[in-house]
């Protein structure tokens, strides 16, 4: 059991006290400030009262000591005083803001740990008005509040939990600042964990059929960039606001812009803009981003940044771990048993790829579970399964130790008959069946047949010659450069444009076809719509 020993007291002293009586082990404190002893004592804090620097007065055992009164030359006394009564112990001591240079540094070469409420402040300070950080901030707010009404945040179609906890979070922001705002999406929610994220920690959103746009006084994009491509928004539609981690495949158009693809997650970015103007997030916003930020990083193993993991240390206090367990737990549709078994039987190999048709779908979030599920198969590195669906196919592709972008892989497949693109580990496609479903007898099989010869063919013959991951990321800082008349990746399991019902045909705008989930593991279909 850990022992610990606090010499003096004080406000600080007292703050620390009250904290570690929350953890395991025991306090007893020493202090010369009779009225500290009382206080403590009728606190049920063992104290006695003596000299801090007198070893006479102290335990035979600790395990970790704190040196916690207001007078730093005390303090200085108290831990030489320690480091000799215990010289494995590990000692604390708080610096206060009255002392010298030369007193700091006797403290410090005393302790294993100052605590400094000088330089603390200070690093607080210079990371508040930290220049890009700073300049983010205030054009973000003054955006905001320029608008002539509230503001509709809208998603990619079908969101994954990236694109809900940004937009939820962005409502925050604005509610802060004195606008009001709804999380607007389009498409549907259809991913078991995303309708059990939305129901648990009972998200509102609005279906964009549901809004009249004439009634907001502004447009913002979160996790996605670009109105029309992947949302259910006009194309023409003025957008006051984007905030997105993918790179963008054309030109962006907002009066705010922050694109960063060096991060994992707009939920990162979201959390960011929380902490930097002091708005503590409520249980249901930090559950939603610490979720959105672990589905689109893959819990911090795919495309993480620095950024993400402080993000999610930041709000972990704040969410309810609970009831993410409880999301990511939900009950699995016999519709996705169905494709996975399918998937299975119907597999073609060659090599370490596999491809499968599973013929008419009922659910395209399926897809990508089956694809993720596939390369748990020995011996396989890429999958790709896909199956039609009111007039269109759709398919899901996904990576595992293949050096092969698999995004760029179903562009050049897929891209010329239908909408493709994604990330170099997950991938997405969907393409009109056009006059493949125009089959003799209209008959099911007969169509399977047909759309397995025509895209099965496709995919391997491109995958042989499938060009490699990028070696370096892209940087396109603050305001993204246009890129390729490509899309943007909607969603960050780059399957989005495939969900997305507002994602055009042949428009590999999305990067994020699959459709999964952003799930990164694709599993929240949804997700990827964007």
């Amino acid at each position: 059991m850990v022992r610990r020993l606090v010499l003096g007291c004080s406000g600080v002293g007292h703050t620390l006290i009250e904290h570690a009586r929350q953890r395991r082990g025991d306090v007893y404190v020493i202090t010369d400030d009779t009225g500290w002893v009382t206080t403590l004592r009728e606190s049920n804090v063992p104290a006695t009262e003596a000299d801090p620097a007198d070893a006479t007065a102290y335990p035979e055992r600790a395990d970790v000591v704190v040196c916690a009164a207001d007078d730093v030359d005390r303090n200085l006394a108290a831990a030489r005083t320690a480091r000799r009564a215990y010289p494995a112990a590990t000692l604390i001591a708080y610096v206060g803001g009255e002392a010298d240079a030369a007193t700091r540094e006797s403290i410090a070469a005393t302790v294993d740990r100052c605590i400094d409420p000088v330089s603390s402040l200070t690093q607080r300070v210079l990371e508040a008005v930290d220049a890009d950080a700073d300049e983010r901030i205030v054009s973000l707010v003054e955006t905001v509040r320029s608008l002539s009404g509230p503001l509709a945040v809208v998603t990619h179609d079908n969101p994954d939990p990236d694109a809900i906890a940004a937009a939820i979070g962005l409502t925050r922001v604005a509610d802060a600042v004195g606008v009001d705002a709804d999380a607007c999406y389009g498409g549907e929610i259809s991913h078991q964990e995303n309708r059990a994220l939305v129901n648990l920690l009972d998200i509102r959103l609005r279906h964009l059929e549901s809004v009249a746009l004439a009634d907001y006084g502004g447009v913002a994009l979160v996790d996605h960039s670009r109105p029309g491509i992947n949302d259910s928004l006009p194309t023409d539609t003025d957008v006051d606001i984007v905030i997105d981690h993918h790179p963008p495949r054309g030109p962006v158009e907002a009066r705010y812009i922050d694109v960063r693809p060096d991060l994992g997650a707009t939920s990162t970015q979201i959390a960011q803009y929380l902490d930097r103007l002091g708005i503590e997030p409520d249980e249901r916003i930090a559950t939603a981003l610490l979720y959105g930020i672990r589905i689109d990083t893959r819990d911090f193993t795919r495309e993480v940044a620095i950024a993400d993991i402080e993000a999610a240390a930041a709000i972990l206090g704040a969410a309810n771990v609970e009831t993410l367990e409880r999301v990511e737990t939900p009950t699995v549709s016999p519709e996705t048993f169905e494709t996975l078994a399918r998937a299975i039987r119907e597999r073609e190999l060659e090599g370490s790829v596999v491809a499968s048709c599973v013929g008419e779908i009922a659910d395209r979030d399926t897809l990508a579970q089956a694809a993720e599920r596939l390369l748990d198969m020995e011996g396989v590195t890429v999958t790709f399964v896909y199956g039609f669906l009111d007039d269109t196919i759709y398919a899901s592709a996904r990576a595992r130790g293949a050096d092969v972008d698999l995004g760029e892989t179903l562009r050049d497949a897929l891209g010329q008959i239908g909408s493709a693109g994604g990330h170099a580990d997950m991938a997405g496609a969907q393409i009109p069946l056009g006059i493949l479903g125009a089959v003799e007898g209209d008959s099911t099989d007969s169509l399977v047949d047909v759309v397995r010869e025509s895209i099965s063919g496709r995919f391997f013959e491109t995958i042989a010659d499938a060009p490699t991951p990028p070696t370096a990321d892209v940087d396109l800082a603050r305001v993204p450069a246009p890129a390729d008349e490509g899309g943007e990746h909607g969603d960050s399991d780059a399957e989005t444009a495939v969900v997305g019902d507002g994602s055009e045909d042949g428009a590999d705008e999305d990067a994020n076809v699959d459709g999964g989930n952003s799930d990164v593991d694709g599993e929240n279909s949804d997700a990827d719509s964007e």
